[in-house]
């Protein structure tokens, strides 16, 4: 916003391509019968060719829909791709968690522990291995605070293949096939496609 590049509206101008030829998509509700919280949070390593920051997002689902999303370029320069990815996992988590109080108040659960899928395998184990932690002190603070959580057992990690990680629509260029396969089980639906 505050040095706008012929780039900058190049980017503008594709989003506004791509939402003039799907207005007749809608994001659709069911109920699936549970109000379990689940993430999926993916990010990319040193992907802004400008000043190396990672790009971190994130999906959320509460009762198995789609209720909220961001992408987001982190604040510092990441030095490894579990690290870009932890920092990810960290704003994830923060969503969830809000999400599992907000779901509290309201009187509902979640009572299992939420997932919030990983496709970085490394940065799972950072969680799980405390000899890591030497490799991460960068990272610390949101190392404490995730590691809080883990051991009240609020979240779990489990991991997920990239070829099923919802969240690289977010931070990476996709191939069209991904993209649409992604937008279907995002919940993402045509609302003038025959029933």
């Amino acid at each position: 916003m505050y040095s706008p590049s012929e780039d900058h509206m190049g980017a503008v101008m594709r989003i506004l391509r791509y939402l003039k030829v799907t207005l007749e998509k809608e994001l659709m509700f069911c109920k699936y019968g549970h109000t379990n919280v689940e993430g999926y949070t993916d990010a990319d390593w040193g992907g802004s060719v400008t000043d190396r920051r990672s790009t971190s997002g994130y999906f959320t689902f509460v009762g198995g829909n789609l209720v909220t999303w961001r992408s987001k370029k982190q604040k510092v320069v990441s030095r490894s791709s579990a690290e870009a990815e932890y920092c990810g996992m960290a704003q994830g988590m923060c969503e969830l968690q809000w999400f599992r109080r907000l779901l509290r108040y309201l009187g509902f659960g979640p009572w299992k522990p939420m997932d919030l899928y990983c496709d970085n395998k490394t940065a799972i184990a950072i969680e799980h291995d405390p000899m890591q932690h030497d490799c991460t002190k960068h990272v610390e603070v949101d190392q404490h605070f995730v590691k809080e959580k883990l051991d009240a057992k609020i979240i779990s990690f489990p991991f997920i293949s990239s070829e099923y990680q919802l969240a690289d629509v977010l931070t990476k260029a996709v191939s069209t096939t991904v993209f649409l396969n992604s937008l279907d089980k995002l919940g993402m639906r045509d609302i003038f496609a025959p029933t």
